[in-house]
């Protein structure tokens, strides 16, 4: 196994933009970014879209923007051109039929003419005799005559692979070592459709020549077409790149690839997204889904898990990667979400705090965002979390608990309201509103009134922001401001008056 090559390293990520980027696709992307930038190589963008029934216009410009969130820059590409353009395979059609045509003309491809109907009936018997599906092979010697009689029918031929029939073809993977295939098992695959489009066989194969690609780092599910990519580059007479094929990232039972089919779920039963775009939605950072993503199939060394790309970089390369396929273990990815938003400066915190909340309906105040954004930093997994921790900042009306919420464990709805009172008029005297007299206050009133203090806070806490689970008490009623936090502990007394059917003590 070898990642050794004398050639100048140039990697490349070469999705078929058919619909948002998948999470293994970002880290298939990461991986080659990762080994081009550890060697000063270049990586590149290629758009593989061929596939023309498939092929969504908008899926490229989701997909480029998901890589630029997540950091990924390239240095050759559709957008920012480069000199072995283009970089969109449509655009590249005239190459791959005159190599195709190439292929055939030294015997090493053949038209095959064949309708639907006809293959339908080729797989039909195929199927009856119990033998392995796929092509027959029956037009892999026509003679010249009977290519013309086709083509007299109007027939377009698809190109194909003359596969050898015997022997084996290895191949050096630089994950896996050399892997054995045995001919006879291989199919002609097809090469060339009949409109003139590529497929991805022999599209790869030319793209990966003219673009002088050095090393194909690709997930390990595309091992079963080695031994046809292989055929083609010795077909070619071309030098082929470094192989290495990456571990499939499973999911988190460890059962199956991650789809959108079938979406996984953690243990508790909840969907786990599996497009970046969900991620960014979801308020996770792109420095945590790296560092998550690095950590599923590539060991960093020294049994670190929390690293930067740059620390990455420094440390990449194909001996560290794992050849068994690895789960995927989301409750991991929040642990490293909440790190990585612990790290971050208040100011930039703040600013992507902005989106989930607007996205949840609320107007945003700069100034008050500001100070919120430290008090929730160190209890978030994810941004989104703001909205549950701290969105009743930006309630446009206060929206207060249901009154049999407000008292806690060992205190009666009377004792709650003769606490919430005297609570109110202790606040109501402070000569500054600042958190530490808060505190201090309220420890004393505890004390006086026999409960525990964390009973009381749990009282204030619901009575002034309408929930049992939010940002520091003290901190939340300096946000506040004393009138606002003693209109709230105010109307929760109130409201437990009227649930118990007792008259609210005169101030």
């Amino acid at each position: 196994m070898t990642d050794n090559s004398p050639r100048p390293v140039r990697t490349r990520f070469a999705p078929s933009p058919t619909g948002s980027l998948h999470i293994g696709g970002l880290r298939t992307a990461m991986f080659n970014w990762l080994f081009a930038r550890h060697h000063n190589g270049r990586f590149i963008l290629r758009v593989e879209d061929t596939d023309q029934k498939r092929y969504d216009p908008q899926a490229l410009r989701i997909l480029m923007e998901g890589m630029r969130w997540a950091g990924l820059d390239w240095d050759e590409g559709p957008d920012v051109g480069g000199p072995y353009g283009p970089y969109i395979q449509s655009e590249r059609l005239t190459l791959y039929q005159k190599w195709a045509q190439w292929l055939v003309d030294n015997d090493k491809a053949y038209p095959s003419y064949e309708t639907p109907a006809e293959l339908e009936a080729i797989r039909k018997d195929l199927e009856s005799r119990k033998l392995p599906p796929g092509y027959n092979r029956q037009h892999r010697d026509l003679t010249p005559e009977q290519r013309a009689a086709f083509e007299a029918q109007g027939r377009k031929p698809v190109i194909r692979l003359k596969m050898p029939l015997e022997g084996e073809t290895i191949v050096n993977d630089a994950i896996h070592g050399d892997v054995r295939f045995e001919n006879a098992r291989q199919q002609d695959t097809v090469l060339l459709k009949s409109d003139g489009f590529p497929t991805y066989h022999l599209a790869h194969v030319v793209d990966d020549h003219f673009m002088e690609i050095s090393h194909v780092l690709r997930a390990a599910e595309w091992m079963p077409s080695v031994p046809v990519h292989w055929q083609l580059w010795q077909a070619f007479g071309w030098e082929p790149p470094v192989y290495a094929h990456l571990p499939v990232m499973l999911n988190p039972n460890g059962k199956g690839k991650m789809s959108k089919r079938n979406p996984p779920r953690d243990a508790k039963g909840n969907i786990i997204p599996v497009l970046v775009d969900d991620y960014i939605q979801a308020g996770y950072l792109p420095e945590a889904i790296l560092n998550f993503l690095a950590n599923i199939g590539w060991n960093f060394g020294d049994e670190r898990e929390i690293f930067t790309m740059n620390d990455a970089i420094e440390r990449f390369d194909l001996s560290r990667i794992n050849q068994a396929n690895s789960a995927f273990p989301p409750e991991k990815l929040d642990w490293l979400n909440g790190i990585y938003i612990r790290e971050l400066p208040v100011e930039r915190l703040a600013a992507l705090l902005r989106e989930p909340l607007e996205r949840a309906g609320f107007k945003v105040d700069d100034d008050r965002l500001m100070k919120i954004a430290p008090l929730v930093q160190i209890r978030m997994k994810t941004l989104n979390d703001v909205v549950e921790l701290a969105g009743f900042f930006f309630h446009d009306e206060f929206e207060p608990a249901p009154a049999d919420q407000l008292p806690q464990k060992g205190m009666t709805a009377e004792q709650t309201r003769a606490a919430l009172e005297q609570a109110g008029a202790a606040l109501s005297a402070l000569e500054n509103f600042t958190h530490e007299e808060q505190e201090a206050a309220m420890r004393a009133l505890a004390e006086r009134i026999g409960v525990k203090p964390s009973a009381l806070f749990n009282v204030l806490r619901v009575a002034t922001t309408g929930q049992a689970v939010a940002t520091p008490l003290f901190e939340t009623m300096e946000i506040l401001g004393r009138n606002e936090s003693l209109r709230r502990i105010q109307l929760a007394a109130a409201q437990l008056a009227a649930l118990i059917g007792s008259p609210v003590q005169p101030e």
